[in-house]
């Protein structure tokens, strides 16, 4: 399965978080092997999922799984669980019986909530223990349903939350920006966001590089691509590609080449 391309999201339960973590969070989720089975052929199968620079936990309430991480393979046993920043293509190797519950943070979400910096995390798969309880993940492990998992991180969340006592300025300066780009249609360049954010170019930069990892440029080339990509493959009939901020379709197919490696003609029907 590929991500985008393939509806990864039908084999799993969602949550939105509470309205107070909601720009912090994207959501809380849940594998359902009975869903898997529905939709699946096969007891093994493979999920690609590309760049997106969102810190995500993943917790394995199932069986041992395999990530793959550029050239790097790992193997995460039953009792592991991990954290990736998902800042290049990563496969996750695993069978039907998988049941994994995962967190999925905005970029600079998890220096908010957790006051934990993103940028340390490019190319590496880390032991969630070093970055939360251990007491906390095996709560979670123990609930017996996904809202109780969802309930035991997110009062987590929210108490760790409380203790910082105002929000980093970078971190809000940040996601005011995303939300300035995409509202703007995604046509804005660097010195045309800095304008509107009444800064300097260098500043949204180091900014950038200092919450996520990566310069604007490249964050919100992999935004645009992924945003439109995937309401390319929902309505494909409807899409305009200038509603993304792309000039034309040659445009919109060249960037998608570059972000996912792959034509798109090879994955539509």
């Amino acid at each position: 399965m590929v991500e985008i391309f393939d509806n990864i999201r039908k084999i799993y339960r969602f949550s939105d978080p509470c309205a107070e973590l909601a720009d912090h969070i994207e959501f809380f989720s849940e594998s359902s092997s009975e869903e898997t089975d529905k939709h699946i052929s096969g007891n093994y199968f493979t999920v690609k999922m590309f760049p997106s620079w969102t810190p995500t936990f993943y917790i394995n309430l199932g069986v041992p799984y395999r990530l793959v991480s550029g050239s790097k393979n790992f193997y995460v046993g039953s009792e592991n669980d991990v954290l990736i920043l998902r800042n290049s293509i990563v496969e996750r190797q695993n069978l039907v019986a998988d049941h994994i519950f995962t967190v999925k943070f905005f970029p600079g979400g998890l220096e908010s909530v957790l006051g934990i910096n993103q940028t340390v995390m490019a190319d590496k798969i880390i032991d969630l223990n070093t970055i939360i309880p251990q007491a906390i993940i095996q709560k979670v492990k123990d609930s017996n349903s996904f809202p109780d998992r969802m309930l035991i991180l997110q009062n987590y969340f929210l108490s760790a939350y409380h203790k910082r006592k105002s929000r980093d300025h970078y971190v809000k300066f940040v996601q005011d920006t995303i939300g300035v780009f995409e509202s703007a249609a995604m046509r804005p360049n660097n010195s045309q966001l800095a304008e509107k954010m009444f800064v300097t170019s260098k500043t949204i930069n180091r900014y950038f590089n200092k919450v996520v990892g990566t310069s604007p440029k490249k964050y919100f080339s992999i935004f645009r691509a992924r945003v439109a990509l995937s309401a390319y493959v929902a309505d494909q009939k409807h899409f305009v590609p200038d509603a993304f901020g792309y000039y034309d379709m040659s445009h919109f197919y060249k960037d998608v080449q570059q972000f996912t490696g792959k034509k798109l003609t090879l994955h539509m029907s």
